[in-house]
């Protein structure tokens, strides 16, 4: 076994370390630990992906002495290493653009539990990512929900213990449903790993054997990772999430998190059920319905909204509805654009909000809309920041949001009668809706305001990190834009590797 083969479990181990560290350090200390564990996560992640690019084949790597279907294992492929590497580097970026903000927002005296749920969010991301195994699956996303609950609480403002008591709550809901389907998956197969359930999972529908269970379990799986990741209408947790939150918990929350449920909902309909199974069971097409009305609704709410985090946080929804549209064209075209919407939201995300800190910073500290007016001039790198965002979630060519709906335009071209027309129609309603919301607010910031006067003499510092990050942000997203064929190449290769 190659060396490299160790990474993936070594980037799980490795977080949850920084976190048992940094547990009797002060804050600052916690963050070195912190940093150095997600810049090297970062390194072994881009350097497991080189690997399986080379080989050209997926690996799986025994944890214990013990082989399936007794063990434990994970598996790294194209689009395991691809998605461990790029959540690791936007969580780097977030975590380094919101530094200052962490320091100025967080008790003294909770730096550095901050720290610890970063590193164990990173490590449970990780582990969601790789695992081959349901029930570790399971267990990481609880660990994930736990994390995140207490990033969003641990402002211990009012807004901020409200909005993580919705989140909880939903989070369990989904929870439920999703435990309650791998009880009834392991019961019928007798598997827990996902080659081994999938072999069983073949010969019974092959023999048409408990036809109604299946469909009931895919149904409870597919509910609780979709109110999980906050498919409309189970996003109500969003806004306050993404809103009263630290600006690194809202863009690795909003950017990373939800987006985990969704990779594992993927892995599952291929690797487990099969995707041909997933089709026939008509559950892709509930996903398209809702995928449909969130691209809408999310860009309705994103336009009624009041503040800048609130527009962004309803955004989230709307980019959620695009993904699930794109599985539930129930083709490899649309899973394709999905994952790679999956990537183009990731990063644009990041960068949306933690420009909307700057230009926030640049406003006396104030979220409304007329407060931000002529902010883009107060605070040049974030105005620059958010209207690359803003270009690329709208669908400007060049960037990667353009790219994204291109690659639903054209899967939807192949969808069949059926779907092709109301994608299409969805797809250029929703743009529409976009560019309102989003390049009202371009507008806003870039119009020339009469500075008042208790802002005459307050000159924005952009630290060094932010500039870092927004910079690195800006490059990843024209990256993505102007060497997309690439990317889809690495994507289209990684779903090979699942069937």
């Amino acid at each position: 076994m190659s060396f490299v083969q160790n990474f993936p479990c070594f980037s799980i181990v490795l977080c949850m370390a920084a976190g048992i560290l940094s547990t009797p350090m002060k804050g600052k200390h916690a963050r070195y630990v912190t940093l150095a564990a997600v810049t090297l996560v970062s390194f072994m992640s881009l350097w497991t992906l080189w690997h399986v690019m080379s080989a050209g084949s997926s690996f799986v790597y025994t944890m214990g002495r013990f082989p399936a279907p007794w063990g434990n294992e994970i598996r790294a492929g194209v689009l395991e290493a691809l998605m461990a590497s790029v959540f690791s580097l936007v969580m780097l970026f977030s975590l380094i653009g919101g530094m200052d903000h962490i320091f100025r927002n967080i008790d003294d005296t909770k730096i550095n539990l901050y720290f610890i749920l970063v590193d164990l969010l990173l490590s449970s991301l990780l582990a969601i990512i790789y695992t081959n195994d349901l029930f570790t699956g399971y267990v990481f996303v609880e660990i994930n929900t736990i994390a995140a609950c207490g990033m969003i609480m641990i402002r211990r403002s009012g807004r901020s213990l409200i909005a993580a008591t919705r989140y909880m709550v939903m989070s369990l809901i989904g929870s439920g449903l999703f435990l309650i389907g791998l009880a009834m998956l392991y019961d019928i197969t007798g598997h827990l790993l996902m080659e081994n359930a999938h072999a069983v999972m073949t010969e019974l529908v092959y023999a048409g054997e408990y036809s109604i269970p299946l469909l009931v379990i895919i149904s409870f799986i597919t509910v609780g990772l979709a109110i999980k990741s906050g498919l409309y209408p189970f996003h109500s947790w969003m806004p306050d999430a993404y809103g009263y939150s630290t600006i690194s918990s809202s863009s690795i929350l909003s950017s990373l998190v939800s987006k985990s449920y969704i990779i594992l909902l993927i892995k599952i309909f291929y690797r487990v059920i099969g995707f041909d199974n997933i089709v026939n069971s008509k559950i892709v097409n509930v996903l398209f319905v809702f995928g449909l009305i969130g691209m809408v609704m999310g860009s309705v709410s994103a336009i009624m909204a009041k503040d800048i985090y609130k527009m962004i946080a309803y955004s989230s929804v709307a980019q959620i509805g695009y993904v699930y549209m794109g599985i539930g064209l129930a083709t490899e075209a649309g899973m394709v654009a999905a994952v790679f919407h999956i990537l183009t939201h990731a990063v644009t995300k990041s960068l949306l909000f933690l420009s909307a800190k700057g230009l926030n910073d640049a406003s006396g500290r104030k979220r409304v809309f007329t407060a931000l007016q002529g902010a883009a001039f107060r605070s040049p790198l974030a105005g620059a920041a958010f209207l690359v965002g803003s270009l690329s979630m709208v669908g400007i060519p060049m960037l990667a949001g353009f790219i994204s709906k291109l690659l639903f335009a054209t899967a939807a071209l192949g969808a069949g009668p059926k779907k092709v027309l109301v994608t299409l129609i969805v797809l250029a309603v929703s743009t529409i809706l976009n560019a309102v919301y989003f390049l009202h607010t371009v507008v806003r910031i870039y119009t020339p305001v009469e500075i008042p006067k208790e802002y005459e003499h307050v000159h924005v510092h952009v630290s060094v990190g932010v500039a870092f990050a927004l910079l690195w942000l800006i490059f990843l997203n024209f990256a993505m834009g102007m060497m997309s064929q690439p990317i889809t190449d690495l994507i289209q290769t990684g779903i090979g590797m699942f069937a």
